[in-house]
This record gives C-alpha cells, structure tokens and sequence, in this order.
C-alpha cells in the first residue's frame, strides 16, 4: 500500500509511514497493515535491521481521527479498532531485528504507541510527543500504557497520560522515552542500524529481543526461550562466530 512505504538496502529495511499532509495519521487500513509489513520482514532472511520513520516533517501524529465517526464511534468499533492498533504495534515489538524509531515533528498519541513498540527512538531537540487521549475521553490501551510504564516508570506515565500535554525531546529523553537526541535521526538510525547489520547476530538480537520483551511487557514463554537458545547453539552463525573469532576477522552472520 502507498500508504507504508518499504525499502530495503544493505540489509536495512526502511520503513516510511507516507501521509504527510495529514501529518502521517494512521488510518484503520495501516493499523492492520502493519502487522503483515513487520511479520515479512521479520522473516527475511536479508533484513538484519529496520528503521522505521514518517514522510515530511512529522513521525506520526497517531489515529486519524477523521475516520472515527465511521469506524470507531460506539463500544464494539472501539474495541476493534483497539485490536487492530495493538496487533499493528505488537508486530513491531515481535519483529526479531532490532528496530529503531526515526522520530521528528509529532509523535502523538497512537504514534507514541507505535514509537514505543520499536527498541530505540532517536529525534531532534524540536521533536514534540504526547499523548492527548484524556482531551478526547479515551482510555490509552492496556498494552501502549505497559510499554508507557516501562520505559518511563509508573508517576510520570501519569502525568502524561492525566494531563495530555506535549512535551519535548529534552523531556522525553529525560525520562526514557528517546535514546538519542541528535539534528538529524533519520540518519543517524540508519547509521545505527548498517553497524548492527553488519556486526550483530541476528539470532542473538532475536533471542535477546524475546526475553528481555517478554519479561518487560508480558508473554514471556521459557519453552520459546528455550528454543531460542538451543537454536542459536546448533546454528551456522555460532561456528562462524568462533571461526571469526580465532581467525580474528569479521564475522559473516546470515541468522541461521
């Protein structure tokens, strides 16, 4: 769909939410769209890395609102278009390459969830973020309010979400929100994300991604743990990383 825009380089995978006149708000169709786009590249096999970012001058100003009298105006459209935002953003927690959120302009209420879902957002000093669920009468979802919690703990997770204002970068980095204030985050990320392509195990980033979001967010399975490890043992990337170990030279990892 036009609408996500995917381009893959180097074993970097570019992903462009493309609404910029409507400050890349997330329509119903791109919710569910999101889980196909992060599921196929978290199984390609070239794809080591994904930057995930928004056309123009804004990461994503969140639900596009426009559309609620539609679709999202009595209790059981509500309640789907929940699961549709929620499967959207798990699939880019569940995606097993790292993940990095270019954030600029807004990035506002849903956008916050789906930047929150990626493992690292990087933006510039001007970059603004909130949550303005409580200016609308909306409950923010149990899973965006979890991975809120996480990165910024339980008391300033209540103040942005009791008050609904929008904070800056020096803010947000503050409290954990953003990993990296940097001019230009774009760039940057996808600087980040060549170097873990072409250094990093993929199996080790997948692994590590499930325990350590598992034990954070939920869902945590020792038996796909288990698997994980067991997996990255018996796998051509652990021979390779000893070879280049003793051999002192990079390795060429491949994720299998």
């Amino acid at each position: 769909m036009t609408d996500i825009l995917i381009e893959i380089t180097d074993g970097v995978a570019l992903v462009t939410l493309n609404r910029p006149a409507q400050r890349n708000a997330l329509t119903y169709a791109m919710w569910n769209a999101l889980d196909p786009v992060f599921g196929d590249l978290g199984r390609d096999p070239e794809v080591k890395a994904v930057v995930l970012t928004g056309a123009g001058a804004d990461f994503t100003a969140g639900a596009d609102i426009a559309e609620f009298g539609r679709i999202r105006d009595d209790e059981d459209q509500a309640r789907a278009y929940e699961v549709a935002v929620d499967l959207g953003c798990d699939a880019i927690a569940r995606c097993p390459k790292t993940v990095i959120a270019a954030c600029k302009g807004y990035t506002l209420g849903g956008g916050m969830h789906v930047a929150m879902s990626a493992d690292f957002r990087f933006a510039p000093a001007a970059a603004q973020f909130g949550i303005p669920a409580a200016r609308l009468s909306i409950v923010y979802g149990v899973q965006a309010t979890r991975k809120l919690m996480t990165l910024v703990g339980l008391t300033e997770a209540k103040r942005i979400l009791y008050g609904g204002h929008r904070f800056g970068a020096d803010h947000a980095q503050r409290f954990g929100l953003i990993d990296r204030l940097c001019d230009d985050p774009l760039a940057e990320a996808l600087s980040y994300a060549r170097d873990i392509a072409a250094t990093s195990a993929p199996l080790t980033i997948g692994g590590a991604k499930y325990i350590l979001n598992g034990h954070a967010l939920g869902g945590f399975d020792p038996a796909e743990a288990a698997r994980l490890i067991d997996h990255a043992a018996a796998s051509g990337d652990y021979r390779e990383g000893r070879a280049a170990f003793a051999e002192k030279r990079p390795p060429a990892f491949h994720g299998r």
